[in-house]
């Protein structure tokens, strides 16, 4: 058996309880096979099914019993021929043993690998466990248990069970019920056992693991809280990234009849002389260049790794703090997972301690992380605790990756407090959109979450598989229409809606929309919707109308001008073709301003300067950057003896132009009391 390669087992119950979920869990394995094809052809499935009418097994020819248990497919590749297995399962009549299809199937692969390749076999139960099993001959259910475990645990199979979700009608049925599901959690003392409990068909599609992928280490070391306190820890990646399949160029160059053809494509690149393009430069005479304005700088790898930050393998702790002060949204990557160093009963004590210390006081810890020596990258995380439920499994911590200052974006939304009191919504409105906002939480209070992580599949990755395997088969056929179960994830649930409706009427009724009055109704529109009038007539304005605003007036202004200064900056914040122009317009007005008042006479510029002031004031506001307009205001005033703007700052005074406030916006750490004394504080510093 290949290294990477994987066993499966597929143990499904088709009893009759189960007949409605099954055509879902048809589609469910329609996609597992789909996936294997793309991802590892050699994997190897086996299929067994439990709750039928007849009995086909080796175990009962051998050793008698294990009756309604039907092996559909031994272990063998995946191909085609497991596909059309899969897509329509036999229904059973029976209730069926899950105990007896799990002996099975793993009689099935202890049969065909033995002992070798521990940990890539693999058993999944799907079942609603509804239905008790039966008494063995000797001991008990719980001893059966533990000693199917022992075994599964020495051939190193592993053990996923996915338990569906169904309404009991009556109280023997739960009992029943309650009783498998301690059975199948038995399981997990003895075995790598996993069980997964689903509801819908969505939340099956994303129950079932395609690949199982061995979990490697990112490091092993200490955990650093000081330079005399260090944890022996290992760090794993809890969470990754599901990716696209490597999509290789395919070259049909080679013959048809060649059944050794790996139809690769391989690109050489060459790279001339430019003075001589007839030159070849042999890979010794090349070195990377790199652009600084019209210039290609030339940096050598022997320079680069002369200045390559080489930083020591470490994890170190930087402090602690409030979990409130980390928000989510600041999380970066994918998730890992500190567990003390197995078997190191004094790491596993002191991380059991630390982990309860900082859930009880509610803080997080600030990690300094470098996974590997030399390492060019340096991660700064968050470390979470995480208090185990489980009796075998040591407490640990969870480690989020943090932005650094430069990562960071923040969206800043005007304050509804800037806008006048007509403008400001009431608390009915207030209300109705607070309850509109609640009504889009998927882990409502009270209730279970909707489109759990581990249980949603990536809807865009599934389509990708149907597609490519219909087109593999027939390259003509056209894409089928996607998936109700995926639909559920791609768009809102129609049941959900229908539920929360009152709240968006609600909604609509407080909140009216109604034309914005500074925007003005278009001419060209206005003439098209005009009943009176000919066709012809129409046409005729509108086409020049479209060449009156090809002109110069269309173009998008980039600068502010010295003809209409204030026009170009209101044109300049408005746009929203990309994020550089506000900062870009607020930078260029201040260039204005500061040149109307230096090249002004006798205070010819002073009124001018004044309105170009006042609209960056406003604008600043609006846009939530009071601290660009403060900066600027204190500048100038840092530069009135330079520019002699005593006369400026008395005109400024007078019109009542000063820093913006905290009241003005949130973001500004300027008092009321302190706006006015700018200049006056300014002159006694001078003076001093």
């Amino acid at each position: 058996m290949a290294r990477n390669k994987e066993a499966l087992v597929l143990v499904v119950d088709v009893g009759p309880t189960m007949h409605d979920i099954l055509p879902d869990i048809e589609k469910l394995f329609t996609m597992l096979v789909q996936k294997k094809l793309m991802y590892s052809k050699n994997d190897e499935v086996g299929i067994v099914l439990f709750g039928t009418e007849e009995t086909k097994n080796d175990l009962q020819k051998e050793v008698g019993g294990y009756l309604h248990v039907v092996v559909l497919q031994d272990i063998k590749v995946v191909d085609d021929v497991t596909m059309d297995n899969l897509r329509e399962l036999p229904r059973g009549n029976r209730n069926g043993d899950f105990l007896d299809a799990i002996v099975v199937g793993m009689d099935m692969l202890i049969k065909k690998f033995g002992p070798t390749n521990k940990g890539k076999h693999r058993l999944c139960l799907i079942t609603d466990a509804q239905h008790p099993v039966k008494e063995p001959d000797e001991g008990s259910k719980a001893d059966q248990v533990n000693t199917i475990g022992q075994l599964m645990k020495s051939h190193g199979v592993r053990l996923d069970c996915i338990v569906v979700k169904v309404k009991l009608a009556m109280s023997v049925q739960q009992k029943a019920a309650d009783e498998n599901i301690d059975l199948l959690n038995q399981f997990a003392k003895n075995t790598i056992s996993k069980i997964i409990h689903v509801d819908g068909p969505t939340s099956l599609l994303g129950a079932l693991r395609t690949r199982n992928i061995s979990p490697v280490t990112v490091y092993r070391g200490d955990l650093e809280l000081s330079s005399s306190m260090k944890i022996k820890v290992w760090v794993y990646k809890k969470t990754a990234e599901e990716k696209f399949p490597t999509l290789k160029k395919y070259s049909d160059k080679a013959p048809r009849n060649d059944k050794f053809a790996t139809h690769e494509l391989k690109i050489d690149y060459e790279y001339k002389n430019t003075e001589d393009f007839g030159k070849v430069v042999p890979p010794e005479q090349r070195i990377k260049g790199y652009r600084y304005g019209p210039q290609v700088v030339p940096i050598s790898t022997a320079e680069w790794e002369a200045v390559k930050f080489r930083p020591e393998k470490s994890v170190k702790l930087l402090g602690f703090t409030d979990s409130s002060n980390i928000m989510r949204h600041y999380y970066m990557k994918d998730v890992y997972v500190f567990i003390p160093e197995p078997g190191d009963t004094k790491a596993i004590l002191a991380v059991s301690s630390l982990v309860r210390a900082m859930k009880e006081m509610n803080k997080v810890a600030i990690l300094r992380c470098v996974w590997r020596q030399g390492q060019g990258n340096v991660i700064i995380g968050v470390l979470t605790p995480n208090i185990s439920s489980a009796d075998n499994i040591p407490d640990s911590f969870y480690l989020n990756v943090l932005p650094f200052a430069e990562d960071v974006r923040e969206f800043q939304f005007p304050s509804f407090n800037n806008l006048p009191a007509s403008r400001q919504p009431n608390e009915l409105q207030q209300e109705a959109s607070d309850n509109l906002v609640k009504m889009l939480d998927l882990a409502p209070a009270g209730q279970e979450e909707l489109l759990k992580p581990e249980l949603t599949p990536n809807p865009v990755l599934q389509r990708f598989y149907q597609s490519l395997y219909l087109r593999s088969k027939h390259p003509d056929a056209q894409l089928p229409q996607l998936d109700a179960s995926l639909l559920r994830i791609t768009g809102p649930d129609s049941d959900i809606l229908s539920e929360l409706k009152s709240e968006v009427d609600n909604f609509r009724k407080q909140i009216e929309l109604r034309d914005n009055p500074k925007k003005r109704r278009s001419t060209k529109r206005a003439l098209l919707e005009k009943p009176s009038g000919s066709n012809e007539e129409a046409a005729a304005v509108v086409k020049a109308i479209d060449y009156h605003n090809a002109g110069p007036s269309a173009v998008k202004v980039e600068k502010i001008g010295c003809s209409n200064p204030l026009k170009d900056f209101e044109e300049m914040m408005a746009r929203r073709d990309g994020s550089k122009w506000v900062e870009k317009a607020i930078k260029e007005m201040q260039d204005h301003i500061y040149g109307l008042l230096e090249n002004s006479y006798k205070g010819d510029n002073y009124l001018n300067a004044i309105e170009c002031l006042t609209a960056l004031r406003n604008s600043c506001i609006q846009e939530q950057e009071p601290k660009k307009f403060n900066d600027f205001l204190h500048y100038l005033c840092e530069n009135q003896k330079t520019l002699d703007l005593r006369d400026f700052f008395e005109l400024l005074s007078s019109k009542n132009i000063t820093l913006i406030t905290k009241t003005e916006a949130a973001d500004s750490d300027v008092k009321m009391e302190d706006a006015k004394l700018l200049p006056i504080k300014n002159e006694i510093i001078s003076q001093e």
